[in-house]
């Protein structure tokens, strides 16, 4: 529960930064890449588990930011989400490990797939924006002569750190009080 704790606190401060600037400060989320594996280490140790299964521990923290941030970085290739999206998200599954990361995430996309159509509702950019993806969609099946001219001004960005924020919430609120 305490790296859950701290991918909360990670996710509730990129939520301020994204929802305030569009940007994730690196300060952010690289810290916890970089400590959560000694951390899940230490934290086993301190257990009493076996150099091996601490080491294990460490390397799971490893795969978690591997594996929360497959996806995500295939949607960055596609220029689909912005890099601090993709960092946030890697971090949280080093905190959280696979599992929980991958919940975290998972609930992250599921707010974001509530959120984003309301809000391109309420600005009005809503169908528009379902044709650029039919038209994005059928561009990447169609032949270069076929593809279709996708209209700029219906692009839009939206901010996933508050999104991924919310899914951090949900994945505590699910996991309060069980035991590890």
């Amino acid at each position: 529960m305490p790296f859950l704790i701290a991918a909360v606190v990670m996710c509730f401060l990129a939520a301020i930064f994204d929802w305030k600037t569009g940007q994730i400060p690196n300060w952010v989320v690289l810290p916890a890449l970089v400590v959560a594996p000694l951390a899940h280490g230490v934290a086993a140790s301190a257990r009493g588990l076996a150099g091996d299964e601490s080491a294990w521990e460490a390397g799971t923290s490893v795969a978690g930011a591997m594996v929360t941030g497959l996806v995500p970085m295939l949607l960055y290739r596609q220029n689909a989400i912005g890099g601090g999206d993709l960092k946030l998200l890697a971090a949280v599954g080093a905190l959280c490990q696979p599992s929980l990361g991958l919940e975290v995430e998972l609930y992250g996309f599921l707010a974001a797939l509530v959120i984003a159509p309301a809000k391109l509702a309420y600005e009005g950019k809503l169908f528009r924006t379902f044709k650029n993806t039919f038209m994005i969609a059928a561009n990447a099946v169609l032949p270069k002569e076929k593809h279709r001219e996708v209209e700029a001004e219906a692009m839009t960005w939206f901010r996933l750190g508050p999104c991924i924020f919310i899914g951090a919430l949900v994945t505590v609120a699910f996991h309060w009080g069980s035991k590890p």
